[in-house]
């Protein structure tokens, strides 16, 4: 079961669900969550950093948001919340998890503005003004240094990606590495042996 939530497209593992139960943006969030999915039976300690230190986007942020690996969708639920005339896109490789994003959307009354997506799904128009994300780091620098080099360039010019890495799983070696491939990256938080990495697409 080891990282199977990060390659399986239809995990396995019994469907056993689970309701998770967190505080953001001064609310309570219940998700649905099941077995097969990262960190099925919490919000995992790097997104709640996240969620708690990077400054969310507001009600006027309009442009397209990128929650990438979304899970169940605790990121996706609060960036739908706190920004109502955006269009936030979830894309997992887990079609479960994805089915969970769906549910909690319609839950929040989001239906019709989060868009759960397999990667190859989302069109190649689309640009993001936000990426956030808690990335797989386990998965191995080859295989997340792909991942990070297929979304990043899809930020519009001036787009600003928000990442969680905890610090022993190589959040400074990831920022030096962002920094040369010619996205700037500055360490926006650290909390409880997490960093939150604020990495920006240049003008031109």
């Amino acid at each position: 079961m080891a990282g199977e939530h990060y390659f399986s497209a239809d995990p396995a593992v019994a469907h056993e669900r689970h309701e998770i139960v967190f505080e953001a943006l001064d609310q309570e969030f219940r998700l649905a969550s099941a077995s097969g999915v990262f960190s099925f039976s919490r919000l995992d300690p790097g997104t709640a950093v996240l969620l708690r230190e990077a400054p969310l986007p507001g009600p006027d942020t309009a442009g397209p948001l990128l929650d990438l690996g979304c899970g169940y969708g605790p990121i996706t639920a609060v960036l739908a919340r706190s920004a109502p005339a955006a269009t936030v896109y979830a894309v997992d490789v887990n079609q479960r998890a994805l089915e969970l994003v769906r549910e909690n959307a319609e839950r929040l009354g989001a239906g019709g503005r989060v868009v759960a997506s397999l990667p190859d799904d989302v069109p190649e128009t689309v640009g993001f003004a936000q990426i956030w994300s808690n990335p797989p780091i386990r998965i191995g620098k080859p295989e997340l240094h792909a991942l990070l080099l297929r979304w990043l360039p899809r930020m519009v010019p001036g787009g600003v990606a928000w990442l969680v890495v905890a610090k022993n799983l190589g959040a400074d070696s990831l920022q030096r590495w962002l920094e040369e491939q010619g996205f700037p990256a500055e360490r926006h938080a650290s909390h409880k042996g997490f960093r939150v990495l604020r990495v920006v697409k240049p003008l031109s």
